[in-house]
């Protein structure tokens, strides 16, 4: 049995380790409340924000990604961050918390389901398919030259590629999670380089679709997932400098 000495040690031990973000987010909901900013209201700019609480710019924009996962402020290129709603310190992070936890099983379900998809969509896919996958490719690349970060380009060609594997079910099962699929769609396209590099990994999945190479679409849009897996299951540690900064 414990000695008494050991009981505080050990409830340390269980309480959840504070990620860097989490801290940059709590911050941020105290920047919201000293300044007593509403729904509707603008934040300062990143680097306004970076200088304000003393870290990176890049640390601010992961954590902004963290509170747009959740719906509590909206980030579009050129217009900042907007509060969309004002919640307490604990409830944003016991939502964060519950998002982390389940990111793994996101993941394996997208790998699972998309891998399929690619494949059937290789061997079923039509002209108006593929025509609906370049168009898709297409509005991704014109957001990401505009400077934005091509999430509506992302979410088209993920939809195109499900419509085009022909599988009423496995389209059932991918509109189950696609609030989920956001979150991660969110986080791997808000990192420095990120949307040019998802983009690329489109335009192989598309190749090898055209093709009809069944084996080396699965294979291609599983690495693409893996690719967000790396990046969303690893957001406690600092990004580091962010490529914009001085």
């Amino acid at each position: 049995m414990a000695s008494p000495t050991e009981e505080p040690d050990s409830a340390l031990s269980r309480m959840p380790r504070q990620r860097l973000y989490e801290q940059i987010v709590q911050q941020l909901l105290r920047h919201v409340e000293t300044r007593g900013l509403a729904p509707g209201d603008r934040l300062p700019p990143e680097r306004d924000l970076a200088a304000t609480l003393g870290v990176s710019r890049a640390s601010i924009s992961q954590a902004l990604v963290a509170l747009e996962v959740l719906g509590v402020v909206s980030v579009r290129h050129g217009d900042g961050a907007m509060l969309l709603d004002r919640r307490s310190e604990h409830q944003v992070l016991t939502a964060l918390r519950s998002h982390q936890a389940r990111l793994p099983e996101v993941i394996d379900a997208r790998a699972a389901m998309e891998g399929t998809l690619a494949r059937l969509a290789a061997v079923r896919r039509t002209d108006a398919d593929l025509a609906a996958i370049d168009a898709a490719l297409d509005k991704m690349e014109a957001d990401i030259d505009a400077g934005a970060r091509g999430v509506d380009g992302d979410k088209a060609f993920h939809a195109a590629i499900t419509a085009a594997g022909h599988s009423p079910l496995l389209a059932r099962l991918m509109a189950e999670i696609s609030e989920l699929i956001r979150e991660t769609r969110l986080e791997s396209l808000a990192q420095p380089g990120r949307p040019r590099e998802s983009l690329a990994a489109h335009r192989r999945i598309t190749e090898a679709i055209r093709a009809g190479d069944a084996d080396g679409a699965r294979v291609a849009m599983e690495d693409h997932i893996a690719l967000v897996s790396d990046v969303a299951l690893n957001r406690e540690h600092d990004p580091g400098p962010h490529p914009e900064e001085d």
